[in-house]
């Protein structure tokens, strides 16, 4: 691989950027994808960690052929960690059968576990900080950095090449550079949508039935006046709006660059050519979505239980994701609704964030790397493998038509697609536009960069602030991003309490850092 950092790589503009394909997750208010908010770093250890976190990796390469000895003549059985949805009572059972497939093909077998979408952020550090075993996990913009500083993954710059050449060669160069930590890669990006587009949607039967033009309906604002004139109509236990904790209100902080260091309560405007870090909870335009979504969950247009709800339910009316246009297909799906109109509401924009918005990484633990990075690549180059990680088993939770789509026999599949691999060997599910990746390329060919394209927030000196920063975030977020808290009662506090938690301190060494790496 060759030694190129990320700025080296992504400054050399958007035809660049452009090929490196789609990776950024879509993320769904309203079908159970995790919200963009972000949590503490283990504040033990922090920094022995992050002083070993360069060597240890290597070390654990060096011997990989003395490990493979020892394991020689048993099938593996991998520890793979990812976010979901609550499992069916039957998913092991599935995981064994598709690990028959992955046994007869790289002589692995898998044992998947899901943390909720609520509880996923929280178990992450729990495993990473307790040094439990494991051998592959799902990882973000979230917690990609935070873990690698914590010396949790693998450093696998010269292992995937040599373990899994496919792998290493179907993803594009500015992938894994757009993946890399102090030059090093310790993560395999997900080779799907790049750039961030937001979109509204409505259930088509409220469409027509209140003459909704969707084309108008291009942010809160515009929103407001539909939801509340479809409240007043359907009644007073019907919501418009349904969220919970793991489906925070999507997007909220899109305008501004998180800069990729996992702190939600610091960024950049996208458009900001000075590049000043600020707090984001300071900014008007933060806190005018704040107070429209307390209106609403004052006014019943939100559910009551929103913020302690761990876990909601389908069919919802409205819906706010990241994707494309054709991908309502498979939102409409997972809600049980039959159709969806959409609308963009925001981008299509390139942030580092997006491109670090799914990834997997190999444990610096694990007993069994060069196995996990196969089964990385098994599911980004075997079409089969790839439908049933995406889909269950064939028979049982889907089945193929002669169209070569996919129609889902089951909705209860909890292992989301979007955090497994590519989406360009995926069978199209029924009713899918066959064209929508020529959608995602669109999107990709009218991004605009952000003005910190290409940066990454190093908080290896400030870990103990940012850990503490984010467990006050935690403490405000369910309320704040639900509608639940007035924001004028209590956003003064949580802004107070962030900055004693030394907020001011994490934003200068952003603003430091910032200025020294573009000028």
């Amino acid at each position: 691989m060759k030694k190129k950092s990320v700025s080296k790589i992504l400054a050399l503009g958007m035809s660049a950027v452009m090929l490196a394909g789609m990776l950024a997750g879509c993320g769904d208010s309203n079908s159970g994808a995790a919200d963009n908010s972000n949590t503490p770093a283990p504040a033990a250890s922090e920094d022995a960690a992050a002083d070993n976190a360069d060597d240890a990796a290597p070390a654990e390469q060096d011997n990989q052929e003395e490990a493979s000895a020892e394991k020689s003549g048993e099938v593996p059985t991998l520890i793979y960690w990812t976010v979901g949805g609550t499992p069916a009572d039957d998913f092991d059972e599935a995981v064994a059968k598709i690990s028959d497939y992955s046994e007869e093909k790289i002589g692995v077998r898998l044992d998947v576990k899901i943390a909720s979408w609520s509880d996923y952020d929280q178990k992450m550090n729990t495993i990473v900080n307790s040094g439990e075993y494991f051998d592959l996990m799902f990882t973000n913009n979230t917690n990609y950095n935070k873990f690698v500083n914590l010396g949790a993954f693998a450093d696998i710059t010269d292992l995937v090449q040599t373990a899994s050449p496919e792998l290493y060669s179907f993803i594009p160069e500015e992938l894994w550079a757009g993946a890399q930590v102090k030059g090093k890669v310790y993560a395999v990006p997900t080779y799907k949508d790049s750039s961030l587009t937001q979109f509204y949607y409505i259930d088509d039967t409220y469409v027509q039935k209140y003459n909704i033009d969707m084309t108008k309906v291009d942010s809160m604002q515009a929103l407001d006046p539909v939801v509340r004139e479809v409240k007043e109509a359907e009644g007073k236990s019907f919501y418009p709006i349904k969220l919970d904790q793991g489906s925070l209100w999507n997007g909220f902080f899109n305008a501004y660059d998180g800069l990729a260091g996992g702190i939600q309560a610091l960024g950049v405007k996208l458009d900001d050519e000075s590049r000043q870090v600020v707090c984001t909870l300071e900014q008007e335009d933060i806190q005018e979505n704040l107070r429209l979504l307390h209106s609403w969950y004052v006014d019943g247009i939100i559910n009551p239980d929103a913020n302690v709800l761990t876990e909601g339910d389908k069919g919802h009316m409205f819906g706010n994701a990241q994707g494309w246009p054709s991908a309502a297909a498979g939102w409409a799906v997972g809600q049980g609704i039959e159709k969806y109109i959409v609308n963009k509401v925001f981008g299509p924009i390139y942030t580092t964030e997006t491109i670090q918005g799914s990834m997997n990484a190999v444990s610096v633990n694990s007993n069994y790397k060069e196995e996990a990075l196969k089964v990385l690549e098994l599911i980004n180059t075997d079409s089969k493998f790839r439908d049933m990680c995406a889909y269950g088993v064939e028979g049982d939770h889907f089945e193929y038509l002669e169209d070569g789509f996919v129609r889902k026999l089951r909705d209860d599949w909890s292992w989301p697609s979007y955090t497994q691999g590519t989406f360009f060997i995926l069978s199209n599910q029924e009713g899918a536009d066959p064209d929508q990746w020529e959608e995602v390329k669109k999107q990709n060919e009218e991004a605009t960069p952000s003005t910190c394209l290409g940066f990454a927030f190093d908080i290896t000196d400030v870990q103990n602030e940012v850990a503490n920063v984010n467990t006050v975030w935690d403490k405000y977020k369910y309320d704040l991003l639900t509608g639940a808290s007035d924001p004028d009662e209590v956003l003064d506090d949580c802004i107070a309490e962030l900055k004693s938690a030394g907020l001011d301190t994490v934003i200068a060494e952003a603003q430091k850092q910032i200025d020294e790496f573009f000028n």
